[in-house]
């Protein structure tokens, strides 16, 4: 999973960055310190693989534990225009379309030293130029499409429908309104999968506070706060309170003295996992789980895939050649203390390809090729 960061110039963009992936990219009080995207790759905490390492242990022999991962892309600050090439524009633009969901950092904290590109803290002016660059950006790719499809009409009739719904995300786009916002049939949306429109994304709204504003994680008392989340709602995109300076001081710490100063503040979770959780569930993911003496792994999937589709994650010959799947849930292997015991007591399942995984499955594929 890809997720871009993204946001206006000195809203604490970079700072987010480098807390939740400590990748040192660059971070400055003026515009553009971010030029090339940077990338940082991060694991997916799972506590569930430190318990089955530890029941596959033997004396000095640990498997390894191989967690899923999130790459996370620190793309350079945006400004009015950006679609027409100002500033960074038409870089930050082409980096967005590799992404699979967009992180889009808001600022709603108050503070004289750090410049605002505006001038002012306004989270929904702040969102809303993001927004129409991004607008103005699809719509140019889909009057494209538009003229490419008309054409190729006149000699295929079948085109119609395309055409149809084209001229349907047209109008919305003109109209102020994502892609997503689209009501789409099955067939629409495998057209929409085709053109990367960045609108189209997943969004979650990152709101940037300060330390005392996000003591406890429920910003109630900032209104820049109420404000996205009520954006938020209405879009049905995601929103996540944060503090990004918090989460950049809390980076160098040990497991323990992060969970006092996490408790301190009434937090269970830090930033990144909370993000990541919000990530997943956004985006439709669940992770299921492979265990043995050489290793222990998670892998993501997601959510309504069939046995055969995510034995594929592995290895497309799993796939190519999948006869069955062993599964147990996590939380009744770890009840019985081993896989044996699990068989022992018939809760290790013989599954076929059309069982739809489950977060937390252990599996073992059987295939043939």
């Amino acid at each position: 999973m890809k997720l871009g960061i993204v946001g206006l110039p000195n809203v604490g963009k970079s700072t987010l960055f480098n807390a939740i992936t400590n990748a040192g990219a660059q971070s400055a009080n003026f515009p553009f310190c971010t030029i090339d995207p940077n990338v940082g790759v991060v694991a997916v905490p799972d506590k569930r693989l430190d318990a089955l390492c530890e029941m596959y242990t033997e004396g000095d022999k640990v498997p390894p534990i191989v967690p899923a991962v999130i790459e996370f892309v620190d793309i350079a600050g945006l400004v009015k225009g950006a679609s027409k090439g100002e500033g960074l524009g038409n870089k930050f633009l082409g980096n967005i379309r590799e992404c699979d969901a967009i992180v889009h950092v808001v600022r709603c904290f108050e503070n004289d030293d750090i410049i605002h590109v505006e001038g002012s803290i306004d989270p929904l002016r702040d969102i809303e130029t993001i927004d129409l660059e991004l607008i103005f950006s699809d719509m140019e790719m889909v009057e494209r499409r538009i003229a490419r499809v008309a054409k190729d009409l006149k000699g295929d009739k079948s085109l119609q429908k395309e055409l149809d719904f084209l001229k349907r995300l047209q109008a919305l786009l003109e109209g102020g309104q994502p892609a997503r916002a689209l009501e789409c049939d099955e067939d629409e949306v495998g057209m929409m999968s085709t053109m990367a429109l960045l609108t189209s994304k997943p969004i979650i709204y990152a709101a940037n506070l300060s330390e005392d504003d996000f003591a406890g994680g429920e910003p109630t008392n900032n209104p820049h706060y109420q404000k996205v989340a009520e954006l938020a709602a209405s879009q049905g995109a995601g929103v996540l309170p944060i503090c990004a300076q918090m989460e950049a001081d809390i980076v160098d710490m040990d497991a323990e003295e992060k969970m006092l100063f996490l408790a301190e503040l009434g937090l269970e979770h830090s930033g990144l996992d909370r993000l990541i959780q919000k990530s997943y569930h956004l985006l439709g993911l669940i992770s299921f789980l492979t265990a043995g003496e050489k290793e222990v792994r998670a892998w993501t999937i997601c959510r309504g895939w069939k046995a055969p589709k995510a034995a594929g994650r592995i290895h497309t010959d799993f796939e190519r050649g999948f006869i069955r799947a062993q599964v147990i849930a996590f939380d009744d292997l770890m009840a019985c203390g081993s896989l044996a015991n699990a068989r022992g007591k018939g809760l290790v399942r013989t599954e076929g390809k059309e069982y739809v995984m489950q977060d937390g499955d252990v599996v073992e594929f059987l295939f043939n090729v």
